[in-house]
């Protein structure tokens, strides 16, 4: 049985859709998704990985059948038929290309734009967050509790989804961190608390900015499971925003190639409920002002203390007569004295 050729094109464009559409949902290429932004992201890899996947199977499936279809037959000796070309095949093959192609660029640069990771120095805008606003749902029926908040990020002022009724609201300032990148390690700055870290703590649900720059050479900041990556270049601050929307802990890495030891600049980047990244702070506060009273008490030690520290080195007496006493040359250890050319009468 003869089937038309045009029945049987149309059977193999529905399997070469079949199979790209199921390899793009399954190919389990992306790690997990972190942050807001990851959503455009992978939407965008599954376009890419269906259209390249159909043009596999299409290509590669005729390659195949013109190894079969049009092999030489045994005993035939005759010259093949002389084809100088198809003009309107390869129009088309040169304009379905063209189009998919094109549409992938236009598609690429408004999901770019809608992240908003441009990284321009001195750019302040909010990725998925255009209005800079934070919805924050209050308690009450249907509604979670004050004591885990649910954020949800919004465009201009409007929130989608059955939450946007809610009957309180709350603006909060985006998450700022300092992102200072140097060979071979990164260092966290959050000016708001002057903490400095070496990994990157973040709450869930909340719209962070990194401000990311290199004292040395050019690295690059990069969190997959964000999928966002950013340039660290020396003398000039690019910006990345981005809001984590899953708690967990994820690799740092430098995607700039930058010295020796290039594969070992790897850090932590870790997103906590808003419970426990309020408990990190305080920590880190706490930690941070016993260290600078340490400091301060070491940097400005009491007369009484470095006298006894020189006394202890010069080998006099482990203790010295009261301050309210009148001190005697008399008391000093008489090698002492000579060393120092000094008498009891002290003349």
């Amino acid at each position: 049985m003869n089937v038309p050729t045009s029945i049987l094109t149309l059977i193999i464009g529905i399997v070469i859709t079949l199979a790209s559409g199921w390899v793009s949902q399954n190919n389990g290429l992306m790690p997990t998704a972190a942050a807001a932004e990851a959503v455009e992201i992978d939407r965008l890899f599954t376009a890419m990985i269906a259209i390249a996947t159909g043009l596999f199977l299409l290509v590669q499936g005729a390659l195949l059948y013109s190894l079969f279809a049009f092999r030489r037959r045994d005993g035939d000796e005759t010259d093949a038929t002389p084809v100088h070309g198809n003009v309107s095949l390869e129009i088309v093959w040169t304009a379905i290309p063209a189009m998919l192609v094109l549409w992938l660029g236009i598609y690429s640069f408004d999901v770019y734009q809608s992240i908003d990771s441009a990284g321009t120095m001195g750019s302040t805008h909010m990725a998925h967050q255009h209005g800079g606003m934070e919805t924050v749902v209050a308690a009450g029926e249907g509604t979670p509790a004050p004591s885990d908040p649910v954020l949800l990020a919004t465009q201009g002022n409007r929130a989608d989804g059955p939450l946007a009724q809610a009957i309180a609201t709350e603006v909060i300032d985006p998450l700022i961190v300092n992102v200072d990148g140097l060979q071979y390690a990164w260092l966290f700055t959050y000016p708001d608390t002057g903490i400095v870290s070496g990994e990157l703590h973040l709450p869930i649900n909340r719209s962070v900015t990194l401000n990311i720059t290199a004292r040395d050479v050019i690295h690059a900041f990069w969190v997959p499971e964000f999928r966002l990556k950013q340039d660290a270049v020396p003398g000039q601050v690019n910006h990345l925003n981005f809001q984590p929307t899953k708690e967990g802990t994820y690799p740092v890495i430098c995607a700039e190639l930058c010295g020796a030891y290039h594969g070992a600049m790897k850090t932590r980047s870790i997103v906590h409920s808003q419970t426990d990244y309020q408990a990190w702070v305080d920590s880190q506060l706490v930690a941070h002002n016993s260290s600078t009273t340490a400091v301060a008490q070491r940097s400005d030690p009491s007369p009484v203390s470095v006298l006894e520290q020189h006394a202890t080195a010069m080998g006099l007496p482990d203790h010295w007569p009261d301050h309210g006493h009148e001190h005697s040359l008399s008391t000093l250890p008489p090698d002492w004295l000579e060393a120092s050319s000094l008498d009891p009468s002290g003349s």
